[in-house]
């Protein structure tokens, strides 16, 4: 180590810089406009331009949330015990501080603590060091001392100060210079992870330089991605560590909200996660540019999937509901244990013998409640459960446990949408059956009827569904 990097090691910019860098971003962000419509009249280039000034003005608000986030966490220290200042606040922790008051996620509060916390740590080292430099470049008063000892003693000052800045000091410091964001610089942080037996600190080091080099032309996704791969070569060893905390750390919650809706919450394995994404960009790939198909049945399902009503999200949503069910369908005793899923609803005796309204009428109130859910459901759905208690097709005695719903009105001929009034229960077999062989069903007020096709009758006569009411 020699006194010229020592130098090096200095803040880049001093504080009258940084403020005056924070005013000049945030004058240009100003003149761009005050409106949505004051922006959207801006020619491309402009708006181009004003991107990257937007972006280099939060970069430097983001670097003062940081430094802001590590002084809440340094005075709220597990030692100050009642007397940290987020405890004084109500606050368990510093970041559950940072998240109420900001409104952000408790990610991003973990991610200011991080980094501000590395961006303090590294500043009070560079101070060490710049506090050193001052001592060792101070004129000897001996000016006939041994120059060669003078050198010696230097030197192991130089590495006992170097020592104390920690390895990932030059990712603060960018942050700092406003070359790197502090969402990339927590994707470093964590990607490199830290200093164990296999991976020392210089390793680290030289990792580090590297990656910073590549940093500005990469987003914060992809710098983690780098940085874990730095980390994986230079831990082999670690590579079956982190498979096994990713194996470790999945779950997958299903919970019901305050408003009665049911949330799933997940985390996957990389394997099974890409498995899973892979299932879902099959499902919905029409919507997002997939491939042309070639053969008419391939083709006709993807124009009916960019065809349908349903958003993306609903789409997915549907198909994990429908997933379950196919599996249920072709082994149910290795699946389920023998037993499908089922849902059950709870009528009083008045809404099983309740009449239809009459055109006009107000609406029934509703008499009935999904079991396990609160949530009241009207006597329209209560008559189509009820009524339809299991598959509704002509001598099929399957159970509503081994049915799924069908739509009455199609989603592409009759503008047919998710109404439970308007759908029957019908087993995977008769669903089938239903749409390749071209049946229909229809309502006419309670009664449900089914059309057969030309081919099985040229006068498509009528056949009357018998109703599969159930007795509670």
């Amino acid at each position: 180590m020699t006194l010229a990097y020592l130098c090096s090691l200095r803040y880049p910019h001093n504080k009258t810089n940084l403020a005056d860098d924070l005013r000049r971003a945030a004058d240009a962000v100003a003149l761009l406009g005050s409106s949505s419509a004051d922006l959207a009249a801006l020619p491309d280039a402009v708006v181009l331009i004003g991107q990257k000034q937007i972006a280099a003005a939060r970069r430097l608000l983001d670097t003062r949330a940081a430094w802001m986030a590590a002084t809440i966490a340094r005075r709220s220290r597990p030692e100050l015990g009642h007397s940290g200042l987020a405890a004084q606040q109500g606050f368990l922790s510093p970041e559950a501080l940072i998240q109420n008051w900001t409104g952000s996620s408790m990610g991003d509060a973990y991610k200011l603590v991080a980094v501000g916390t590395m961006m303090a740590d590294t500043e009070a080292a560079d101070k060490l060091v710049e506090e050193a430099l001052s001592t060792l470049s101070t004129p000897d008063a001996d000016a006939d001392a041994d120059a060669d000892a003078v050198d010696v003693a230097d030197a192991v000052d130089v590495a006992a100060f170097t020592a104390k800045v920690p390895w990932q000091a030059p990712i603060a410091r960018a942050v700092t210079a406003g070359t790197l964001s502090v969402d990339a610089a927590e994707a470093i942080r964590a990607g490199l992870g830290q200093i164990d037996a296999a991976v020392t600190a210089e390793k680290l080091r030289v990792a580090l330089a590297v990656l910073l080099t590549e940093a500005p032309s990469l987003n914060a996704d992809e710098v983690f991605k780098r940085a874990r791969q730095m980390r994986d070569r230079l831990d082999q060893a670690g590579i079956t560590a982190h498979e096994k905390q990713a194996h470790d750390d999945r779950y997958l919650k299903v919970y019901r909200l305050s408003n009665d809706n049911v949330r799933l919450n997940g985390l996957f394995a990389p394997e099974d996660g890409e498995f899973v994404l892979s299932t879902f960009d099959s499902i919905t790939s029409p919507r997002r540019g997939g491939v042309r198909f070639v053969d008419p049945e391939r083709a006709a399902w993807a124009q009916k999937m960019q065809d349908d009503p349903r958003s993306t999200e609903q789409i997915n949503t549907d198909s994990l509901v429908q997933l379950p069910k196919v599996a249920g369908e072709a082994d149910p005793g290795r699946v389920f244990g023998g037993r499908r899923p089922a849902v059950r609803v709870i009528v009083t005796e008045k809404a099983l013998t309740a009449e239809p309204a009459e055109p006009g009428a107000a609406e029934p109130a509703a008499h009935g409640q999904i079991q396990g859910n609160p949530v009241p459901i009207s006597q329209e759905t209560i008559d189509r459960v009820l009524c339809d208690g299991g598959c509704r097709w002509v001598d099929c005695d399957r159970s509503p446990a081994w049915t799924e719903a069908h739509h009455i009105n199609d989603w592409l001929t009759d503008s047919g949408d998710t109404n439970l009034a308007e759908e029957v229960l019908l087993c995977h077999p008769h669903h089938l059956l239903l749409h390749n062989q071209h049946w229909k069903i229809t309502r006419t007020g309670t009664q449900h009827w089914l059309r057969p096709p030309v081919e099985n009758d040229p006068e498509q006569t009528l056949i009357a569904l018998p109703s599969k009411r159930v007795g509670l």
